[in-house]
């Protein structure tokens, strides 16, 4: 088995373009030697590996040769004739021989970032070199990879600045963050094609919402926001918001219900219904004199705990007691009579 330049760049056999991109950039930023100075070694030969697989699959004639051939059909085994990337010869008169041209991981880094995006006002990384590695540097010598070492102040004109984070609330009731469901949001965005012109380009994002999330949690989609030259996109965030109920409020993890009762049945018993959220009946006896300030705890028929679904909160049924508007001297002087001989 050769080399598998898919599981280099992280894509899968069917990636586009686009995707090959993207997979580059992120490791390219990642390894490039000038930014791992206390691992450089590895770091070029990571560098080096990724910049074959990106040069490889992003050939239209190089990938078909690759997927049908593998790595040995490019640097060694006969491929078919006139395939992209390889240059024929005659090597004892009658077997033709192809070897592959692997373009420098500079030139190649500097093809990406060097005159467009996200490096367009560095000037010609292919000139100096940054000493033995062998890797470019800016106009000036400078690294571009300062600005990671330097702080948030240093090497701002190098390196490319990334677009503030676009947030939205996603509106959830509160069946939606108990028992789970997805979402689909409609998005349009300006994105520049091959030939650097905006495009506005409508997309399909689905929100998986797991059960017992709680407002303030976030889903980010990296690198949805608009397209231009000289800026990585802005990651879309959605924020969940939760929707008042006509019956429960949350606390945690734990719900909350009140229900009224009259003074009788406070403090001879009490039988709660309650429907919970996936549409359950409970029935819930209280037995105990019920206080203004007394609570009814049922162990584990809250919202779900995210961080184990076999776990959940407690539902806390409070109480809002009904006193009578008047009572007669008599009922007055009854009442009197049972509480003060008990």
């Amino acid at each position: 088995m050769g080399v598998d330049y898919y599981k280099i760049l992280q894509v899968d056999r069917n990636a586009k373009d686009d995707d090959l991109k993207k997979a580059y950039r992120k490791l390219a930023m990642k390894w490039h030697p000038d930014k791992n100075p206390k691992n450089k070694k590895e770091a070029e030969a990571k560098f080096k590996e990724i910049s074959e697989a990106y040069d490889v699959l992003s050939d239209p004639q190089k990938r078909v040769v690759y997927d049908q051939y593998g790595e040995e059909g490019l640097k060694g085994q006969v491929p078919p004739h006139g395939a992209g990337g390889f240059s024929g010869g005659y090597d004892g008169g009658s077997s033709t021989t192809f070897r592959f041209n692997p373009r420098s991981a500079d030139d190649i880094f500097s093809e990406f970032f060097g005159f467009t995006s996200p490096f367009g006002g560095m000037g010609d990384m292919g000139g100096s070199r940054s000493g033995a590695s062998g890797f470019s540097r800016g106009m000036f010598g400078d690294d571009i990879f300062a600005s990671f070492r330097g702080g948030a102040g240093e090497g701002s004109g190098s390196m490319p600045r990334k677009g503030a984070a676009i947030e939205r609330t996603l509106p959830c009731n509160l069946e939606d963050l108990y028992k789970g469901t997805t979402k689909k949001m409609k998005i349009s965005r300006d994105v520049i094609d091959a030939c650097g012109r905006p495009n506005t380009m409508e997309e399909i994002l689905t929100i998986e919402i797991k059960p017992g999330w709680k407002k303030g949690t976030k889903i980010t989609f990296p690198e949805k926001g608009n397209e231009q030259r000289g800026v990585i996109p802005a990651d879309l965030v959605f924020i969940i918001d939760e929707k008042p109920h006509s019956t429960f409020k949350r606390e945690g993890n734990d719900l909350l219900v009140t229900q009224k009762v009259s003074l009788v049945e406070a403090l001879t018993g009490y039988t709660a219904q309650v429907t919970t959220l996936d549409g359950r009946n409970l029935t819930v006896p209280v037995n105990t004199i019920i206080s203004p300030t007394y609570e009814e705890v049922v162990k584990g028929e809250g919202m779900p705990i995210p961080k184990d679904s076999s776990k959940r909160g407690n539902l806390r049924i409070k109480f809002n007691l009904k006193f009578p508007s008047r009572l007669t001297s008599e009922q007055k002087t009854g009442i009197k009579r049972l509480l003060t001989s008990s």
